[in-house]
């Protein structure tokens, strides 16, 4: 099952994708869906209005309590970076007000020069979860999305801490689809990855390839707070970043940034210059 939240007429809904439809479920977004113990077998036979899955201005999925993010998890990309590989996941927070829909501009902060791309598998929590066994982990997992973990690399490189790099507003696109588990073969999904830039293809990799799977991040996070439904985990890039590139490369007002993950979606973003306010 694929599930998104559009915009529509000043509101939101949740919809649940049926080849190239949306069914409205009645609900405001895909949080309320996951609000519910019975949310998800309920959208998945709801029933409503129908609306062209081409026209459809997507929004973010949730309203996430916590968006948990993940650096340094594929082996090429921490090799590019020059690191060793970690013996535990590298965290760090990103707030809301970061997420944008997946045909949303991009807002280039006038205060950056060295903004960059990072494609990544996104987890969806659909259970509160704390401290679980493996299974218990997996069963927390709604499903599956496409983020672009975008960042501005000369704020993140000031302080050894990473938070003011990845925490602009309106910088980082999620969607369209909350892709269930049972789409892309169950809790740790080997799937294709990739992030173009203007055309040029930078990222390609396969999510097989995370050090630390969903379900171990999932058991990781949570043993230090509880994870709520609509929570999300951003498990980290694969190599081809801009920054590290010889000479580096960064993104520029104007250009397009298309995210793919092989069954989960597609996100398609302009880059636009945001000034001082």
């Amino acid at each position: 099952m694929k599930l998104a939240t559009i915009r529509l007429e000043g509101r939101t809904t949740a919809v649940r994708a049926e080849g190239d439809s949306l069914v409205d479920l009645g609900l405001p977004d895909v949080h309320a869906v996951l609000a519910t113990s019975d949310g998800l077998a309920n959208a998945s036979t709801a029933d409503g209005p129908r609306y062209a899955a081409a026209d459809a201005d997507f929004a973010p999925l949730s309203r996430p309590g916590k968006v948990v993010c993940v650096g340094l998890n594929y082996q090429k990309h921490i090799k590019e970076m020059g690191r060793d590989l970690p013996e535990h996941p590298t965290l760090f927070a990103k707030f809301a007000e970061t997420l944008i829909g997946a045909r949303d501009n991009i807002l280039q902060p006038a205060e950056t020069t060295q903004l960059d791309w990072e494609a990544e598998l996104a987890v969806i929590i659909g259970r509160q979860v704390r401290r679980p066994d493996e299974g218990a982990a997996a069963d927390a997992i709604a499903g599956f999305t496409v983020l672009n973990d975008v960042t501005c690399r000369d704020w993140q490189f000031r302080t050894r801490e990473w938070l003011q790099g990845k925490n602009w507003e309106s910088s980082t696109p999620v969607g369209p689809f909350l892709v269930t588990q049972d789409e892309v073969g169950g809790p740790r999904p080997a799937l294709d990855i990739r992030c173009e830039v203007n055309g040029r293809v930078m990222q390609h990799d396969n999510t097989g390839d995370l050090l630390f799977d969903p379900v171990d991040l999932v058991r990781y996070v949570s043993t230090m707070v509880r994870l709520n439904p609509g929570d999300i985990i951003a498990t980290g890039t694969p190599g081809g970043v801009g920054h590290a590139r010889k000479p580096p490369i960064y993104l520029q007002g104007g250009d397009t940034v298309v995210t793919e993950i092989e069954g989960l979606g597609r996100l398609e973003n302009r880059v636009v210059t945001d000034g001082p306010r």
